[in-house]
């Protein structure tokens, strides 16, 4: 069965958060205050100890909140003790435990939910979401610790994020997702029905990064992803984090000198037209089996290629297969300095859309 074609769930299903750690013995306690602080109170929370060698473990047993809490400790060999590993074990554990009627939610340890992040969550995937992404905000004390150009860097990032978005959503809308929305795909704040997660194979094997494997596995099998602005968690804005890759490294890295390129997610405004008009046209051609007589040269690939892309069962896969063809086939990247001309551009193309959204697409 399609994961889009899931019926909408009315009664309350087991609630089970993961949470992988790796020495955070001096946040994990706040981490599950805030978790038994919950308007909505989560049926069991597991914490998955990767690799720790500090007292995080002991902290933890020591606590008695007012949901089940279950303790794992594993040793991972180094070639699989990072971050989407120690997620992927967290979230194995939690899924036998909820059952395949339940839900799983996961975040961080270093990590405090809002108070209303369990119910949120739970709304969003009883109204008929397969899976639910929140957003993280760095903890504002800490904040204030980070200099104040990555700040202004970060801002520029997020604002050519949402301009690109509010197109996408003018393009290509989402039922399942409409404005307000957000763009993060993050392990500090997810949730998913345990059958979908199951459909998209659980969290990706990847030692970063699995947070947005996964959203991009349920987008395959075209699942029904809510990006919720409401929904947030308040993360650690440290340096000296506990995965490679990840956003300390990130800080620490652009504390020293700014990086070249922007998050590889963004690309320039007119790349981004030119990408949603060929997703909405591949779209309707893959729901309604109507031919489009130019788009096979439009995407620059031979008409039996789309043809093929496009039978397949789910839409995400064909537009996952298409993206490495023809003119999508090379992405570019938008330089940190390139940022205030891409968010103009994407300014005066958002108020094109408005005034004229069928010329400019067909354009």
């Amino acid at each position: 069965m399609n994961i889009q074609s899931l019926p909408k769930r009315q009664t309350r299903p087991p609630v089970i958060v993961a949470i992988p750690a790796r020495n955070e013995a001096d946040r994990i306690g706040a981490c599950l205050d805030a978790l038994d602080n919950q308007t909505t109170k989560p049926d069991a929370v597991i914490v998955l100890f990767n690799n720790s060698t500090d007292d995080g473990e002991m902290i933890v047993r020591g606590m008695r909140p007012r949901f089940d809490l279950h303790v794992v400790a594993v040793d991972l060999p180094p070639e699989a003790a990072g971050a989407g590993p120690a997620r992927r074990l967290a979230m194995e554990h939690a899924a036998q435990l909820a059952g395949p009627g339940g839900i799983l939610m996961t975040s961080d340890a270093d990590g405090m939910v809002a108070p209303d992040w369990v119910q949120l969550n739970l709304a969003g995937l009883l109204a008929g979401a397969d899976a639910v992404c929140g957003r993280a905000i760095i903890d504002p004390a800490e904040a204030t610790l980070i200099p104040r150009h990555l700040h202004d860097d970060d801002a520029l990032e997020q604002r050519l994020a949402a301009l690109l978005d509010e197109m996408a959503s003018l393009i290509d809308p989402d039922m399942a997702d409409p404005l307000p929305r957000h763009t993060e795909a993050s392990g500090a704040s997810l949730a998913v029905w345990v059958s979908a997660w199951r459909r998209a194979g659980g969290i990706p094997p990847i030692m970063t990064a699995e947070d947005r494997g996964f959203i991009a596995a349920l987008r395959w099998l075209d699942a029904r992803i809510r990006h919720d602005p409401a929904i947030t968690v308040v993360v650690s804005g440290r340096t000296e984090g506990r995965a490679v890759g990840g956003m300390a490294e990130a800080i620490r890295r652009r504390i020293v000198r700014q990086d070249e390129f922007t998050d590889d997610a963004l690309e320039p405004a007119a790349d981004a037209l030119r990408r949603l008009t060929l997703l909405a046209r591949s779209r309707a051609v893959w729901a309604t089996h109507r031919p489009d007589p130019t788009l096979a040269d439009d995407f620059g690939v031979p008409s039996e290629d789309l043809q093929k892309a496009l039978s397949r069962p789910f839409f995400g896969a064909a537009w996952a297969e298409l993206q490495g063809k023809g003119v999508l086939s090379q992405r570019r990247r938008v330089r940190f300095a390139d940022l205030p001309r891409e968010i103009a551009a994407a300014e005066a193309l958002l108020t094109q859309l408005a005034v004229r959204p069928d010329n400019l697409v067909a354009a």
